[in-house]
């Protein structure tokens, strides 16, 4: 999407977007110039952001994989980004063939990506929803069509909720979820972390993001931790996204995501 031509009426490409920046860090070509400088600009104090992002992008996978594995069918990916091959329902299928995938993201150019590029059958969908509203995504016909609450789903939340204030309360939000989940279901969070982030690069972000719709948020690890609260925390618990499956460790970056996946009882 470098080429202005291409732009769908209604969108900014003065004002730098979270997920398109993201799209340039994982080598995608669906952004703008805004979001390319803005990204360059961290890189530049951090040059393993890239490694950091693709670190993160097979953690979703895996977690994907692993759930699949342990019989889920179902899958609500909210804040998906644009979409990055291989996906969640392509992971999720190649274990459960009829698995039922709903991507879910507030940016109206990313809902465009995913409904033309990954919602290509009928259990399949993209919704244009935002996470702040958690009654309204779930009761979204589209989600209710094809997830099911009264069965185990899992929820993943990649790199969603540092674009999320304290003052909108992530923790209630997340609580909220949690009480329409069905036992058995799992949630998947991964965020920028404050502890052993390289305070340069740390503030670079959220510089350039000051003026975007999300601003960046980082936290504290234990903080993080708390956003699992009433659910049961897989081991290893809320560590650097790499570290999470210990035999594959990729080596440490200066800033820092810290992720988790828990289980509700």
């Amino acid at each position: 999407m470098t080429n202005q031509d291409s732009v769908p009426s209604g969108i900014d490409t003065t004002q730098m977007s979270h997920a398109r920046a993201y799209d340039y860090v994982l080598g995608g070509k669906d952004n703008f110039a805004v979001d390319r400088e803005a990204a360059k600009q961290v890189i530049a104090l951090a040059p393993d952001l890239p490694a950091l992002g693709k670190a993160q992008r097979r953690f979703l996978l895996r977690v994907t994989q692993m759930c699949a594995d342990a019989g889920i069918t179902q899958f609500l990916d909210i804040g998906a980004g644009i979409p990055t091959a291989p996906n969640v329902h392509e992971t999720a299928r190649a274990i459960t063939p009829d698995a039922r995938v709903v991507y879910v993201d507030s940016d109206p150019i990313v809902f465009i990506h995913n409904r033309a590029l990954l919602a290509t059958d009928e259990n399949v969908a993209s919704i244009q929803a935002d996470v702040r509203r958690p009654d309204d995504l779930l009761e979204n016909p589209q989600v209710r069509r094809l997830i099911n609450l009264d069965e185990p789903v899992l929820l993943l939340f990649i790199g969603l909720f540092h674009l999320v204030t304290d003052a909108e309360d992530p923790a209630a939000l997340i609580a909220r979820f949690r009480e329409r989940m069905a036992p058995g279901s799992y949630i998947c969070i991964s965020q920028f972390c404050i502890d052993g982030s390289d305070p340069a690069a740390r503030a670079k972000l959220e510089e350039i993001s000051v003026n975007s719709p999300a601003p960046m948020t980082f936290r504290r690890r234990d903080d993080i931790e708390r956003f699992f609260d009433g659910f049961e925390l897989l081991s290893p618990g809320v560590v650097d996204v790499q570290e999470w499956w210990p035999d594959e460790k990729a080596p440490p970056t200066m800033l820092k995501v810290a992720a988790g996946v828990a289980r509700k009882l």
